[in-house]
């Protein structure tokens, strides 16, 4: 198998190891592409938060760039009327199960969704869509960790970390609107295993965990 491979991203070419998802090779060469939940540990992305989509050729519809390995002669658009419709749209479903309050957050310069605001020139406050506040109890318990569950876009990168460096203390609840993030049983994070180690805070895109 060759050692690389060239594809071509909004008309550059660039080399990538065979197989490399088109999203990692992407950033790696300073080509942005909106996202969230994907890791580049995991052998097969969740391409939940469903905004990191790019327009292939010879395709008849956009697909994530998290799911898409990469092969000779690829070309890919990052940017076209139906992507930055999808992504606007996946954008605005975000915001509108995300409690604002940048100026108050923790993550306020250094946040994934101003970041991709910023890229693709989208309102942060939803335009077309009601805010839909869930008003769920912050907590406060643990020794060095703050979780407001209003802010989490349940991209599950802390669930990850949690797993892999904490007690695994973190994972999902629940469907639909009312999924959340928690812990076991959903009692505080104080009343549970976790260890305060602080790796969910590291990874966590948008301030929903805060070191105290």
């Amino acid at each position: 198998m060759a050692e690389t491979v060239t594809i071509t991203i909004d008309d550059r070419q660039i080399q990538a190891a065979p197989g490399e998802m088109l999203l990692w090779a992407a950033l790696d060469n300073d080509i942005y592409i909106p996202h969230l939940c994907a890791s580049r540990e995991e052998a097969h992305p969740t391409a939940s938060c469903r905004l990191c989509f790019v327009e292939v050729e010879g395709r008849p519809a956009p697909v994530p760039a998290c799911t898409l390995p990469v092969t000779e002669g690829l070309v890919v658009k990052t940017r076209s009327p139906q992507v930055d419709s999808l992504v606007a749209m996946g954008f605005e479903l975000l915001m509108s199960n995300h409690r604002l309050d940048c100026k108050n957050c923790s993550a306020n310069g250094n946040c994934e969704l101003q970041r991709i605001a910023k890229a693709r020139k989208l309102r942060l406050k939803p335009k077309n869509l009601p805010v839909l506040d869930k008003n769920l109890p912050v907590d406060d318990s643990a020794a060095n960790i703050v979780y407001d569950p209003n802010k989490c876009v349940l991209c599950g990168q802390c669930v990850r970390a949690c797993r892999k460096s904490g007690n695994g203390t973190l994972g999902f609840a629940r469907r639909g609107y009312l999924r959340v993030v928690t812990t076991f049983g959903g009692v505080p994070l104080g009343e549970s295993n976790c260890t305060n180690c602080g790796a969910c805070v590291k990874v966590c895109p948008v301030g929903a965990l805060a070191q105290k």
